[in-house]
C-alpha cells in the first residue's frame, strides 16, 4: 500500500459502474486537477470559523484573516524560492489568470518579439498572441522534446526585438520536463526576460526562482493550487516587481486596487495590492498554504519515488501492447526528464470512446482530447495539410465527431500499483473485445463525447444540492 495515500480525501470512494455494481473509483486524471489533501480540508474547515473579509476590517476575524492570508503568501513565494526583496506573489484564480495578468502588466514595446514553445498549455500561448509577434519553438517529430537548436537558432535570430521568452515547466500532454536552467541562461544572455508556466511542474518537482540577474534565474513564474491537493480556486503569479509597469493601471480594477480616487483622477496602489481587485479568495490562499506546508514536510523525493514506478510499469506495459500507441517518450527507463503523464490511443477506437468504456465500466477516470495543447497534438499525431483544415471546418461548424486526440494517465502521488493494474487489465480486455463493447455506445457529435446507451447517471444519489 502506498503510505501517501491516507492523505488525500475521498480515494476510498465506491461509486457506480455501467452494469449496476459499485467499485472503488480511481483517478488517473491529475494533471487536470487533484483531490485535496486530508490536512487542507481540515484546515480550511478550522479556518472558516474566522472568516472574514480581509484588510482594513477593525474586528479581529477581519484581522486574523488578513494576517494569515498575508502569511499564506509569503509561504507561496518562499516555497518556489523567491526573493522578496525583488519579487512580488500575486493571487488569482489560477495560473491561466496570473500569466493573462502578466500580459497586460509588462511593458512590452512595440515591433517586440515573444517565443514560446509549441507544446505550450492554450495558457501559455494564447494570451501573449495580441501583444506581441508571438514566434513557436519547434519540438522534435521523435518524442515531442523542445528543440534547443532550434530555440538558440531563433533568440539569435530575434535578439534585437526578443523581448521574452515563456515556456512550460513540464508538457501537461507528454510529461516532459524542460531545461529551465539552460533556456534561462541563453534568453538573459540575449537580454531578454524568462516566465515559466509552472502549474504542471510544482506538483511533482522542485523549482526555484533564483536571484534577479543571476543567469539561470527564473523572472515569472506561475502555478496553482487545485492541482497540488487545495482545490479551492486560486493561482499564484511570481514576479520581479521590477518589470511590472503600472502605465494605464490594471486590466481589472475596483476596490483594493487604488490609494485615493476623486472624479478625475486615481493614484493607483503598490504591487501585490493593485493586481488583486475585490475580495480575494482567503480560503482559497489557506487551502494552499496548507498544501506547501504537507510538501514541505513530506519532501518532493517521497513524491517521485511513488510517481516514477508506476511510469515506468505503465510504459512498459504500453510497449509490450500490439495496439497501443504512446506518443511523446517512451522508454520505461528513461524517466529522469519527464513526469508520470502518459498519452496514448488504442487502434480501432476513438480516444473518447475508450475513455467512456475506462469510466463507465471499469470506474477509471482518465482525460481525453488535446488537453488545451490543441498544436502540440496535432504535431504529435501527424495532423497537418488539408486533414488540419478539414477538422477546423467541422469544429467551427459544430461537430467534434472527428476531433483528434488522445487517452491521458496522469499519476498523483497517492496513486498505487494495484489502481495501475486494474487500468491495464480494463485495457487487455477492452482491445480484445472492441466491437462488442463499441456498440454499447453513442456519440454526441457537438461534443465529440461517447455516452452508453439507455443509461443515465443518478448523480443525486451521491450529492445533491
Amino acid at each position: 500500500m502506498n503510505p501517501l495515500r491516507q492523505h488525500v480525501v475521498g480515494v476510498e470512494e465506491t461509486l457506480p459502474l455501467l452494469n449496476g455494481e459499485e467499485i472503488p473509483y480511481i483517478n488517473f486524471d491529475n494533471a487536470a486537477s487533484t483531490p485535496s489533501l486530508v490536512s487542507v480540508l481540515e484546515k480550511v474547515n478550522q479556518f472558516v470559523r474566522f472568516y472574514s473579509s480581509i484588510h482594513r476590517g477593525t474586528g479581529f476575524k477581519s484581522r486574523i484573516s488578513s494576517h494569515n492570508y498575508e502569511v499564506a503568501r509569503q509561504r507561496a513565494g518562499a516555497f518556489v524560492g523567491f526573493d522578496p526583496a525583488h519579487h512580488t506573489v500575486i493571487f488569482g484564480k489560477n495560473a491561466t489568470e496570473g500569466i493573462n495578468k502578466l500580459s497586460y502588466r509588462l511593458s512590452i514595446p512595440e515591433g517586440a518579439v515573444i517565443l514560446v514553445s509549441q507544446m505550450e498549455h492554450h495558457s501559455n500561448d494564447l494570451p501573449w498572441r495580441d501583444k506581441a509577434r508571438v514566434i513557436h519553438i519547434p519540438v522534435s517529430a521523435d518524442d515531442g522534446t523542445l528543440r534547443m537548436d532550434e530555440l538558440k537558432k531563433l533568440i539569435e535570430t530575434h535578439k534585437a526585438n526578443l523581448f521574452l521568452v515563456a515556456v512550460t515547466g513540464a508538457s501537461n500532454v507528454t510529461g516532459i520536463l524542460n531545461p529551465l536552467g539552460r533556456i534561462a541562461e541563453l534568453v538573459h544572455d540575449a537580454g531578454a526576460h524568462f516566465m515559466v508556466d509552472a502549474a504542471q511542474l510544482v506538483p511533482h518537482r522542485k523549482i526555484r526562482m533564483g536571484r534577479p540577474g543571476d543567469p539561470g534565474a527564473i523572472d515569472f513564474l506561475t502555478f496553482s493550487a487545485h492541482k497540488m491537493y487545495a482545490p479551492f480556486g486560486t493561482g499564484v503569479l511570481v514576479a520581479r516587481k521590477d518589470l511590472l509597469a503600472v502605465g494605464p493601471g490594471p486590466e481589472y480594477r475596483g476596490g483594493g486596487t487604488v490609494r485615493i480616487v476623486t472624479l478625475e483622477d486615481v493614484s493607483w496602489d503598490d504591487v501585490p495590492f493593485i493586481d488583486e481587485p475585490g475580495s480575494p479568495n482567503v480560503v482559497g490562499a489557506i487551502a494552499l498554504a496548507e498544501a506547501i506546508a504537507f510538501y514541505e514536510e513530506t519532501g518532493y523525493e517521497a513524491v517521485e519515488v511513488v510517481e516514477r514506478k508506476l511510469t515506468e510499469i505503465l510504459l512498459d506495459t504500453l510497449s509490450k501492447m500490439p495496439n497501443v500507441e504512446v506518443y511523446g517518450k517512451k522508454d520505461p527507463k528513461d524517466l529522469d526528464d519527464r513526469l508520470g503523464v502518459v498519452p496514448f490511443n488504442m487502434r480501432g477506437l476513438p480516444h473518447a470512446l475508450l475513455a467512456a468504456i475506462l469510466a463507465y465500466e471499469y470506474g477509471i477516470g482518465v482525460r481525453n482530447g488535446c488537453f488545451c495543447a490543441h498544436p502540440y497534438i496535432k504535431f504529435l499525431l501527424h495532423i497537418e495539410g488539408e486533414a488540419e483544415k478539414r477538422l477546423i471546418q467541422d469544429v467551427v461548424a459544430g461537430d467534434r465527431s472527428a476531433i483528434p486526440g488522445a487517452v491521458r494517465i496522469s499519476f498523483g502521488f497517492y496513486n498505487e500499483e494495484q489502481e495501475l493494474d486494474r487500468l491495464l487489465f480494463a485495457l487487455r480486455e477492452i482491445g480484445k473485445n472492441i466491437e462488442k463493447v463499441s456498440a454499447r455506445y453513442v456519440m454526441d457529435k457537438r461534443s465529440g463525447q461517447f455516452f452508453p446507451s439507455h443509461y443515465h447517471d443518478r448523480f443525486e444519489d451521491y450529492f445533491k444540492l
